[in-house]
């Protein structure tokens, strides 16, 4: 469904936040007087106030609680439901509201479809796409290409309804947006895929094809895939789509110099703009996506300067005495992003934080990365019990596998622990609702624990 074809439908909005709220903002703009039929918040939510939600109460009929939405709706009175990333398409409501007729989309799918995915690259993967997608924008920037960075992260894609055809959009793409996406961009890139979210998919299964079915959507003419992925490589693909690979030679891949094109060394290692192997493997991703969309490259090494890394990631915010330093990974919510980012300090004694809500994560991988860096792990609810026991099963010694009740409590045990040279590494293999707003707020906490500014 596009955006405009909401003119004259009956619509509802399930859930709150950034993405809705520019959803309401051009609602109101484009469809003057239509009203929303009506927003449906958590059966345990508090209804938001019009100080909260001010663009969305204002065009809204009533307020309707998950549970009462399929019997709200059943007689048909909504035609689609325009619903938050975060509103799993497997909830019992939203299935119910789907058997009815009523269209389930998101307010970035209504922005694909009435672009029609044309000079748009979709990103996603499950470790480094707002990383990838950052350096796709850079880069095409650099070139002298006008672009915008959307979705998971930059603007959201509604506020980009007027921008010209001829500008480029590099849009972050969750699986949550992408499992009943129905317009795919016109590049469509997909670089790895590992078990997570399961308590919005419900199973491997789901997760793995609500992922990657992004490559095969209609409007998809290039696909870019993570040669490095078994299960990106055996994704279906859009018929009579291009295929460009990355991360194995002759194509764009990282060597013990750099990053090799063709064989020719392109970039050496000194000029990468950010640590780690698995980040060189994401620049490689982002050059290919260029190729792929035939963006001209730029210069290197020069386009790589001015290249800002996302916060939150690998961020360093502190160094204490003794060259010890502090690195905020807070936006790590799987195993292997906080493996990648161990391996991102080669040589450095490392005290992991770990540690947050459970999302079911099999830990045994990290526990054995723990192990063979001689690491110490200091863990944190409520997976933390489960992190320190694979550590502990690993061969991590008793008195390097500590506990601790928060990330305070946390932060006071990793001042007991270092030794000259470490590497501080907040990458918690978790989420942080269960105690933190979002990733952004537990890695600002960390700063300032850090930094010793608050207890």
């Amino acid at each position: 469904m596009r955006f405009s074809e909401l003119d004259g439908r009956r619509v509802a909005v399930w859930g709150a936040g950034l993405e809705t709220r520019s959803f309401a903002r051009h609602f109101a703009e484009h469809f003057p007087g239509q009203r929303l039929v009506a927003l449906i918040i958590e059966d345990d939510a508090t209804a938001p106030t019009a100080a909260d939600e001010p663009e969305l109460l204002a065009l809204t009929d009533r307020i309707v609680r998950a549970g009462e939405a399929a019997s709200a709706f059943a007689q048909g009175e909504v035609d689609a439901l325009v619903r938050s990333p975060g509103v799993s398409i497997h909830r019992p409501e939203v299935a119910a509201l789907r058997s009815i007729g009523a269209i389930t989309t998101t307010a970035t799918g209504l922005w694909l479809a009435e672009r029609r995915g044309r000079n748009v690259i979709g990103v996603t993967a499950t470790k480094g796409k707002s990383t990838t997608a950052t350096l796709i924008a850079h880069l095409a920037r650099a070139a002298g290409v006008t672009t915008h960075l959307a979705g998971n992260i930059g603007e959201p894609a509604l506020d980009l309804l007027a921008a010209p055809a001829d500008e480029l959009v590099v849009l972050e793409l969750s699986s949550y947006q992408i499992a009943d996406l129905a317009q795919g961009p016109q590049t469509a890139f997909a670089a790895n895929l590992y078990r997570e979210h399961l308590n919005w998919h419900v199973t491997d299964d789901n997760y793995r094809e609500e992922k990657l079915r992004l490559l095969a959507l209609p409007g998809v003419e290039h696909c870019v895939l993570g040669a490095l992925s078994e299960e990106v490589m055996e994704a279906q693909t859009a018929p009579g789509a291009d295929l460009l690979t990355f991360g194995v030679a002759p194509g764009w891949a990282v060597t013990g110099d750099g990053i090799e094109h063709g064989c020719r060394l392109v970039i050496a290692t000194e000029d990468l703009p950010l640590p780690g192997a698995h980040n060189a493997l994401n620049l490689c991703g982002a050059l290919a996506a260029l190729d792929a969309h035939g963006i001209p490259l730029p210069e290197f090494p020069g386009a790589l300067r001015g290249f800002i890394p996302l916060p939150h990631r690998l961020e360093r915010v502190h160094e204490s005495a003794g060259d010890v330093l502090w690195i905020d990974d807070s936006i790590s919510t799987t195993t292997e992003s906080a493996i990648v980012a161990i391996e991102s300090f080669p040589g450095r004694p490392i005290v992991l934080l770990g540690g947050g809500l459970d999302r079911g994560q099999d830990y045994a991988p990290l526990g054995e990365v723990l192990a063979a860096r001689g690491a110490t792990v200091i863990t944190m609810p409520e997976t933390g019990g489960r992190l320190r026991e694979a550590a502990l099963a690993a061969g991590v010694p008793t008195e390097q596998a500590l506990a601790a009740a928060d990330l305070a409590e946390a932060v006071a045990a990793a001042r007991e622990a270092v030794t000259p040279g470490a590497v501080v590494l907040l990458s918690p293999a978790a989420p942080s609702y269960h105690a933190y707003r979002d990733f952004k707020a537990r890695g600002e906490h960390f700063r300032t624990l850090a930094r010793g500014d608050a207890g």
